[in-house]
């Protein structure tokens, strides 16, 4: 059984805000990438691509996560509470908007076996 979580969030910066945000959520990375069950967390920007044509906010971030647990700790830092209460739920903040999503690799009715000895299910 994966226990992976994966974690897209979008930002839609105020206008003339997208470079400070991108950096801002740049400076979250070295962090991040030390904390344990941390697999992947890169900020990136939207590109126009002819063979991408879609649309969504310009700064994503891709994260992948050993666990649920190690992803709700992620969320619990000071500095990410503080990120999100600065720059987003702040009136003076940079960001518009935000949209944070997690998501599973398992299929719904995964019938994987379970090890003996595994106490995690």
């Amino acid at each position: 059984m994966s226990e992976k979580i994966y974690c897209i969030a979008n930002f839609k910066p105020k206008p003339g805000k997208e470079e400070s945000v991108f950096k801002a959520l740049q400076a979250l990375e070295p962090n991040s990438h030390r904390e344990d069950g941390c697999i992947r967390y890169t900020v990136t920007r939207h590109i126009d691509h002819p063979n991408a044509p879609g649309s969504s906010y310009p700064i994503v971030f891709h994260e992948i996560w050993a666990n649920r647990q190690a992803f709700e700790a992620h969320c619990q830092r000071r500095e990410i509470r503080e990120f999100f209460a600065t720059h987003l739920h702040s009136p003076e903040g940079d960001i518009e908007d935000a949209n944070v999503c997690v998501y599973t690799d398992e299929p719904l009715s995964f019938d994987a076996p379970v090890l003996q000895g595994d106490s995690s299910r």
